[in-house]
């Protein structure tokens, strides 16, 4: 049997729990995922160097800030010859400006490239289009989270899309369930929970929220805003908790106290899920426009939240066709009047949370990780399949990276040397 049939083996190159970031816990989760659909992950992490990892998974490290690790990782799995590589990529994971020093392992790889992009901004600085231009040329498949995404690779980093494949962001598979009964095993009672998680940070849009409660007190004195998570540790480092000591002067400030909890903690997944459980309103106040994924949205759908956010481009695509509340940005006005409103209307809530609950069906993590296996036997069948040009997935040499000279790999090379 050659090495080709036996074959399915991922290798995913990432941050990795116990790191603290939305980067290493999908990581994770897409590599429990694809386990269960017949692939074999494993895992390079990247970090600064000083991370014990229990994940026997873990094979391999890259040190955030040695360049000379980039390309001795890829010769590795040169060596190793797994059937594909995940790369999730996001600006600023890596070393170098914007996280550059990817493209040294980009570069030096010998095995099917695919790459996860984790954000696409509408308005790239140059240096950020050269890195995904060339990240995506590279590859022999891009995994996106929307379809916004494949707009903007067309129309604004000008790159090929043939091989990009739109694979929702995953979330735990969990029942619909009443808020009241997970509200009484918090000790919520009677209360009316509207609720933002992940690791805290300037941009998030928290003091907003905060603010927009003036508006809702008065009407509902039992509505308690619950913001879920710790300061996220590079904030912490650079600035220690500012941000997180700002909100909660604005809240003494407003008088809030009773109406704003702040959970500040790394919650783990099973104390979030039944955080959401409680939640009658998800909100994502984020500022930025051109966000192109979010988990923390993601997770409030797949546990039938009904939904108040800003109409960033991924808001935008998931609570579209009535599945959620769109509000203008910096606006506490406008969300005080859409949390009144769902307040104020048991039946008009209960709906969205039931479109939000229905819709997110295709984005349990068993789905998508059968999606997402589905998709790397598919493309690296066609890659061992076809004497390609380039490793890389170059429709000509026009596209190849100023100073790739890599040679052609024979087909019979790589199928006799697939892991």
């Amino acid at each position: 049997m050659s090495r080709l049939a036996q074959g399915r083996t991922v290798v995913f190159v990432s941050t990795y729990p116990p790191v603290q970031c939305g980067i290493a816990t999908f990581t994770r989760d897409l590599a429990n995922a694809v386990e269960l659909h017949g692939w074999t992950p494993l895992v390079i992490p990247v970090d600064k160097g000083d991370v014990d990892y229990a994940d026997q998974r873990v094979i391999w490290r890259i040190r955030k800030e040695r360049v000379e690790d980039y390309e001795q990782a890829a010769h590795f799995l040169n060596r190793l010859q797994p059937a594909a590589v995940s790369l999730q990529h996001e600006f600023g994971l890596f070393a170098g400006e914007m996280g550059e020093e990817v493209l040294r392992f980009v570069r030096a790889l010998r095995v099917p490239l695919f790459v996860t992009l984790h954000t696409i901004e509408p308005q790239p600085r140059d240096i950020m289009k050269r890195i995904l231009r060339e990240l995506v040329t590279h590859a022999q498949g891009v995994m996106v989270m929307s379809h916004t995404a494949i707009r903007l690779l067309k129309q604004v980093y000008h790159v090929p899309t043939h091989h990009v494949r739109t694979i929702p962001h995953g979330a735990p598979d969990v029942p619909f369930t009443s808020t009241e009964v997970a509200k009484s095993r918090l000790g919520l009672e009677g209360r009316k929970i509207v609720s933002t998680f992940g690791l805290i940070s300037r941009g998030k849009g928290i003091e907003d929220v905060i603010t927009a409660l003036q508006d809702v007190v008065p009407h509902h004195p039992d509505v308690l805003y619950l913001i879920l998570g710790q300061t996220h540790p590079n904030v912490r480092a650079y600035e220690g908790e500012s941000y997180r000591e700002s909100l909660l002067a604005l809240v003494e400030q407003l008088g809030l106290q009773n109406n704003v909890r702040f959970v500040n903690s790394y919650l783990t997944q099973e104390a979030l899920l039944r955080y959401l459980a409680a939640t009658d309103i998800y909100i994502t106040p984020y500022p930025n426009p051109g966000q192109i994924s979010s988990g923390t949205l993601t997770y409030a759908l797949a546990c039938g939240c009904a939904v108040v956010s800003t109409p960033y481009l991924y808001a935008q695509e998931l609570l579209a066709d009535g599945r959620g509340v769109l509000v203008p940005f910096r606006n506490p006005k406008a969300i005080a009047e859409a949390l009144n409103r769902l307040l104020n209307d048991d039946a008009y809530r209960e709906g969205l949370r039931r479109k939000a609950y229905q819709y997110s069906r295709h984005t349990t993590w068993s789905s998508v990780g059968a999606q997402f296996g589905l998709w790397l036997s598919r493309a690296t069948l066609a890659y061992y399949a076809t004497a390609m040009p380039y490793p890389g997935h170059y429709l000509s040499p026009a596209y190849a990276p100023a100073g790739d000279t890599a040679q052609p790999v024979a087909t019979s090379e790589r199928l006799s040397d697939a892991v």
